[in-house]
């Protein structure tokens, strides 16, 4: 399992530690494999696992009324589940879903704590990593309840930019291949009102869409209409 230490070193949450730690942690990670579609935890399921995307997109979501609210993507190099490990007895808060398939790295409860003690640096890190986590969260929080939906849809997709972009000659690629259904349960909007909106960005040619794939080719341009 040292082979994963090159990934660790690129993951907010380790790439501090030292490399003995790294390879002291490498260890107790387990390699999974998971098809599209696959749930890897549901809302209220004990939280025993910290995950590590090697590969592959999951989404987390959470269900109001069979209605699908999607509140974070991860993907390459990404981590997500940590939240309930920090204290024992929380459960999940939200579905965790494999949006393609991906290999995942795997780390249980007790030997995440028990590094933890050993090691302030990740204690430290994973206090951080949760801050701006939930930062996010109370951003969120503030689009739903002060901006209106055209507003909402235009700060997702630059959010997606900054999260998951990759400069192009032709702008900022969004390597995460979207719907207009997902991305408008990432909003908290109808499917109609995203198809609406991400016309009027092409056709002002702001952006352009590829097999589901956007690129901004104006960021500042689209900024602007925000209001």
């Amino acid at each position: 399992m040292k082979t994963i230490v090159p990934l660790l070193q690129h993951i907010p949450l380790f790439q501090e530690l030292a490399e003995e730690d790294l390879i002291g942690i490498a260890p107790l990670f387990t390699e999974k494999k998971v098809k599209k579609g696959t749930i890897l935890f549901v809302e209220g399921d004990a939280g025993e696992e910290l995950f590590l995307i090697h590969t592959g997109v999951v989404k987390i979501y959470r269900l109001d009324e069979a209605k699908e609210i999607i509140l974070a993507l991860f993907r390459d190099g990404d981590f997500f589940g940590e939240m309930s490990l920090i204290s024992s007895g929380l459960t999940r808060s939200a579905t965790a879903e494999a949006m393609q398939s991906c290999t995942l790295y795997v780390l249980n409860r007790t030997a995440f704590t028990d590094f933890m003690e050993k090691s302030p640096r990740l204690c430290l890190k994973l206090l951080e990593t949760t801050m701006q986590r939930l930062r996010h969260a109370n951003d969120q929080i503030y689009d739903l309840t002060f901006l209106g939906v055209r507003s909402r849809i235009i700060k997702t997709i630059i959010r997606l930019s900054e999260q998951h972009g990759s400069a192009t000659p032709n702008g900022i690629l969004i390597n995460v291949k979207l719907t207009h259904q997902q991305l408008a349960n990432l909003v908290g909007t109808v499917r109609e009102s995203v198809t609406k909106v991400l016309q009027e960005l092409l056709d002002d040619e702001f952006i352009f869409i590829d097999k589901k794939l956007i690129t901004l080719r104006n960021i500042e341009a689209i900024r602007a209409e925000i209001r």
